[in-house]
């Protein structure tokens, strides 16, 4: 029995950097969060072939008519949906200080404690999308990665952008010559203080090439790299939370797909008066 349509409404807050696929020609996996806080993941949307006015962008609202996926992806929160009906609604929520309360009103409204819980929450109902704070961040670990994508991706993304006769020509998008992975312990009493996790957050890949294309080598790149996503984003003065989500061909395995980073807020006390 086919999965019934329904209509989705949906903040975006990650999307994967695009990979080429076998099956979907080039995949970008998007997620977000209803206004109940219940994540949503979206694919396969290939967002460079959507058209200008459907280009949305992070903490944005969308709405979309979609499926639940069937046969192999079991994981509760996948859809698949139908690109055409794809609609944006207004503008992103900016990310000046006073609308990060907006954000984590849905982003983080049903967080968890930690990658302990979500593991558990994973084993009991399948779940593969969550948000969490880590205790600490021990690090950001850079690793060399093949500087090419497979060739059996290539050719049969040839294959069906060629079956397809689209009218624009995409070449594959670049890929990144590193991996990039969290070290960080959980504020949990199960936690071993040894996670690493690799990041797969769109904005890795695109903040590397900006820099290249900038002029900058590949080790100044990566190191750009490390710096905004340890540093500033995980910086002291940052309540940082990661967005994690599971891998559909091994789904016990979890990445990090984005980070939630407001700036910590100081709680302001009044001076002491002669009546207290």
């Amino acid at each position: 029995m086919a999965s019934e349509k329904q209509k989705l409404k949906v903040l975006i807050t990650v999307k994967t950097y695009p990979i080429p696929s076998k099956k979907y020609d080039e995949l970008v996996c998007t997620a977000g969060v209803t206004e109940s806080g219940d994540f949503v993941r979206l694919y396969p949307i290939n967002f460079r072939d959507l058209p200008f006015t459907q280009q949305y962008k992070k903490y944005q609202w969308i709405e979309v008519n979609a499926v639940k996926h069937e046969g192999r992806d079991v994981r509760k929160e996948s859809f698949r949906p139908f690109c055409d009906t794809l609609k944006l609604i207004g503008e992103p929520i900016p990310s000046n200080p006073g609308n990060w309360s907006e954000r984590a009103k849905y982003a983080i409204a049903k967080k968890a404690r930690s990658m302990e819980d979500l593991s558990d929450q994973q084993r009991a109902d399948r779940t593969s999308l969550g948000i969490f704070r880590p205790k600490k961040i021990h690090d950001l670990v850079i690793s060399a990665d093949d500087p090419e994508w497979p060739p059996k991706f290539l050719q049969a993304l040839q294959q069906q952008r060629l079956f397809e006769r689209r009218q624009k020509t995409l070449v594959p998008p670049r890929k990144v010559p590193f991996k990039f992975h969290y070290c960080f312990e959980c504020d949990d009493p199960r936690c071993k203080a040894n996670h690493r996790m690799m990041i797969e957050d769109w904005e890795v890949g695109a903040l590397f090439w900006r820099m290249v294309d900038k002029g900058a080598s590949h080790k100044e790149a990566s190191e750009e790299v490390r710096e905004k996503f340890l540093n500033e984003l995980c910086g002291s003065d940052r309540d940082t939370h990661f967005y994690a989500g599971t891998i559909l061909a091994h789904p016990t395995s979890w990445v990090v797909i984005g980070v939630f980073w407001p700036k910590v807020q100081v709680q302001k006390t009044e001076p002491p008066t002669l009546f207290n």
